[in-house]
């Protein structure tokens, strides 16, 4: 085990040197000048080009990047060319909306998944089963904001039981973290109804009822953990799709997280803030994936890592 999670951590540090240098050269692509952005187009040039070779945009795109790269090995995440305040700073005080919003929709859509698809399964071309896969179709194809936008309408306005935007109380995180959740269960239904019919039809099942094993402990015990994989790799997956992925839901609650800054830094040109967001992201996202695969052991002992 402790072989393959070092073998893991070192695998992280070429995919993140390379996305590293797809970030950087992508931020450098958009159309834009971040000065002309920051300073305004009526500026006289000269104050430009004094402005240009501060933040060392002059440079060779070679030396931009290494002194990028130089910066991150000592744990800095440069300036924000917009706000002047450090990315680091700026990322932790958005970073832990963002998380919650993550793990909230992840345990929603997670929660509410998995057991509509093991009664999917278990229902299989029942009229149960028909209505859980329309239901799951149209949670996946429904956009996170106009869902949002609905949620909003009734229960804000409507009702007025709950905020319409920010993030100050538990309450306010609510609607946030149903949207993002109700993206979720369609895909994790879907994936567990999969994984329960490849398990409910295997002899140990049927031996299982022949010798008058309940039928819930049969489900929810022998069938439900043999199908726990593909599951929990759903589930890896879609937490970092939400937590890349809220970015739409962010901006209609008005919520300063991590992809509303990212977004408004794209629009400002800010290449340090892109850059060490997408990174931030980017590397919490493998990480979540690196304890998944951990996790597979755990719930299955026919899984070793030698």
């Amino acid at each position: 085990m402790l072989k393959y999670i070092v073998k893991r951590l070192l695998q992280m540090i070429p995919m993140l040197l390379i996305l590293s240098v797809i970030v950087f050269l992508m931020v450098r692509l958009i159309p834009g000048d971040p000065v002309d952005i920051m300073l305004g187009f009526d500026v006289p040039k000269d104050t430009k080009e004094i402005e240009r070779e501060r933040l060392g945009l002059n440079d060779p795109l070679w030396e931009q990047y290494v002194r990028f790269l130089g910066d991150i090995l000592h744990g800095d995440l440069g300036t924000s060319i917009f706000s002047g305040k450090p990315v680091m700073e700026e990322l932790a005080n958005r970073f832990p909306k963002t998380l919650v919003l993550a793990v909230g929709g992840t345990f929603v859509g997670a929660a509410v998944g998995i057991l509509l698809g093991i009664i999917a399964a278990v229902k299989h071309n029942k009229l149960a089963d028909n209505i859980i896969m329309v239901a799951s179709l149209i949670t996946v194809s429904t956009p996170s904001f106009f869902l949002a936008l609905i949620l909003m309408l009734i229960f804000c306005l409507h009702f007025m039981w709950l905020p319409s935007i920010g993030m100050n109380s538990w309450q306010g995180a609510i609607l946030p973290i149903c949207t993002l959740g109700a993206t979720a269960i369609g895909s994790i239904a879907r994936t567990t109804r999969s994984a329960m019919l490849d398990v409910i039809h295997q002899d140990y099942i049927r031996t299982s009822r022949s010798r008058g094993v309940p039928e819930r402990v049969v489900i929810y015990v022998h069938a439900f953990k043999n199908a726990l994989i593909p599951i929990l790799t759903a589930v890896g997956l879609r937490f970092g799709g939400l937590l890349a992925g809220a970015t739409l839901v962010e901006t209609v609650f008005s919520i300063p997280g991590v992809g509303r800054f990212v977004v408004d830094s794209v629009s400002n040109r800010d290449y340090p803030a892109v850059q060490g967001s997408v990174l931030v992201l980017a590397t919490t996202f493998v990480v979540v994936n690196t304890v998944v695969d951990l996790l597979y052991a755990a719930v299955d002992p026919r899984v070793k890592y030698d």
